[in-house]
């Protein structure tokens, strides 16, 4: 493509952005849409739940050239994450791109690129790219359990939502709360409402492992999971030289079996009944996912319960008010049902058509390293290669689009893509038994996979920095001077004005 092509974008989250900031500094004309007023995908304010907050420290959890704010606390909560990312806007001077409260309906394929019909305030447009990135996020389609017993359980004065949709605390004062879901999210918002409410009821399927912050012994979350020597611990498809010496010394199972044990001490889960019926190296199955601080001690005072391995049957309306019914027949009030169940991974702007080009029969996106559609052409994937550092994994994916689109980097044939597409599923598949966030997760292997796209790009992380990645965190800010070599390399000339919407 040329410096002329225009590229639209579907997404204002990390990943969207990080595409129009890569893609304008290399030339191209670019538009970004997004139906939320404002930037940040699952950090925007129309979507932040009471005590989100980062899964990972301001130190790992940023882009490579826009460090987080001194004065933010380590963990950032979801609005300083949001508002981290309108200075990178700001920054990179990417407002002019941005068309927010627009969304994308629907998305046709024509001969000199996509066809697009827009929704805005002022009503139904259309306008034309020459490339489309979806970038709308891997938790952009909330998934709300269809339960019998819904209409009467409104109607009795109950109120059921996705977390997604529960954005203020207050509203569960005095109030009992059932959350459905044991993920991050889940126990995120029952700690957070466990404070106010009459009674906090969590209702769990199954029991995840999750890691604390410290576990002591200069041992942290982000040391066990954010370094070459933590990946080195989950088995890969390509097992390198430090993972054969760790199943020699039979270090890999002994190191997991003395983690598992730390981290069923630190968070008292024996004591409180939560000990997962997993092993801990489960964890790297795309459920790796951080302690609730207070969550543990919330339940421990009493004020949150935990119903495990069982499910909602029911939602129950009448004169005694709502309630739900779980699976051994108990009854629980629950004047507020949160449904902490997780997202669809679709495109729904897309034609059937392509939508079936996308995906195979089971539902898992067909895409090589996570971006490139073999069989669409003109089409590419931003943040769809889910990660542990997603701002920087949504970055080096950005330079690898611009790379694909600047011709500088070719990918494989065909052929040899989806040979490639095949033998990845079919591995995601036996390591997670399926659970494998159809195809989009790159859980633990977050920086094997940003490896993987700087070898395509010929440009890998220097040695002396790999190797300190072995016993320190990531630091993104470790990355820049490849990336920024990459992004001279790629720019071909001086951009022109975006594209305007027809009305």
């Amino acid at each position: 493509m040329t410096s002329g092509s225009r590229i639209g974008i579907v997404g204002a989250g990390v990943a969207g952005l990080a595409c129009a900031k890569v893609l304008s500094q290399a030339g191209f004309p670019v538009e970004v849409f997004d139906r939320a007023p404002d930037v940040g995908g699952v950090w925007s304010a129309t979507r932040r739940y009471p005590g989100l907050r980062a899964q990972n420290s301001k130190f790992t959890y940023a882009f490579s050239d826009h460090p987080m704010p001194e004065d933010f606390p380590r963990w950032p909560d979801g609005q300083q994450m949001q508002a981290y990312l309108a200075g990178y806007v700001q920054e990179f001077g990417l407002g002019p791109h941005l068309r927010l409260g627009t969304e994308v309906v629907a998305a046709d394929p024509v001969d000199s690129g996509w066809l697009l019909e827009i929704r805005d305030q002022m009503g139904v447009h259309r306008t034309t790219c020459d490339h489309l990135i979806v970038a709308n996020g891997v938790y952009s389609d909330p998934v709300v359990p269809d339960l019998p017993g819904a209409a009467a359980f409104r109607a009795a004065g109950g109120r059921l939502c996705h977390v997604s949709d529960f954005h203020d605390v207050e509203q569960a004062r005095d109030r009992s709360v059932v959350v459905v879901g044991y993920g991050k999210s889940a126990c995120d918002v029952a700690e957070a409402v466990s404070h106010i409410a009459d009674e906090t009821t969590v209702v769990a399927r199954r029991l995840t492992w999750k890691m604390p912050r410290k576990l002591g012994f200069g041992a942290d979350y982000e040391r066990l999971l954010l370094t070459r020597a933590g990946e080195a611990h989950f088995p890969s498809r390509f097992p390198h030289r430090a993972e054969r010496l760790l199943d020699r010394l039979a270090l890999r199972q002994s190191n997991m079996d003395l983690l598992q044990e730390r981290v069923t001490r630190k968070l008292r889960l024996r004591e409180l009944d939560l000990v997962p019926t997993g092993p801990i190296a489960e964890i790297g199955t795309s459920s790796a996912s951080l302690a609730t601080e207070g969550f543990a001690e919330q339940v421990e005072a009493g004020r949150i319960s935990v119903h495990r391995d069982t499910e909602i049957t029911e939602l129950i309306g009448g004169q005694h008010g709502p309630a739900v019914r779980l699976a051994d027949g108990s009854l629980k009030l629950a004047e507020i049902v949160v449904c902490a169940t997780g997202y669809r991974q679709e495109v729904p702007f897309l034609t059937p058509f392509v939508r079936r080009a996308l995906t195979d029969e089971v539902g898992d996106f067909r895409l090589y390293r996570h971006i490139l559609p073999v069989e669409v052409p003109n089409l590419s994937f931003a943040g769809y290669n889910s990660s542990n550092v997603s701002a920087l994994s949504a970055e080096v994916g950005a330079h690898w689009i611009a790379g694909l689109l600047t011709g500088r980097f070719v990918p494989p044939m065909a052929e040899l893509m989806n040979n490639e597409i095949d033998a990845r599923l079919e591995w995601s598949r036996e390591r997670s038994d399926g659970n494998h966030a159809h195809g989009a997760s790159v859980v633990p292997f977050s920086l094997a996979n940003i490896d993987e796209m700087l070898d395509d790009l010929g440009t890998p992380l220097p040695l002396m920095s790999r190797l300190a990645q072995w016993v320190r965190p990531v630091r993104p800010s470790s990355y820049r001077g490849v990336l920024r070599n990459r992004a001279a390399v790629a720019a071909p000339v001086a951009p022109t004005p975006a594209p305007v919407a027809e009305r």
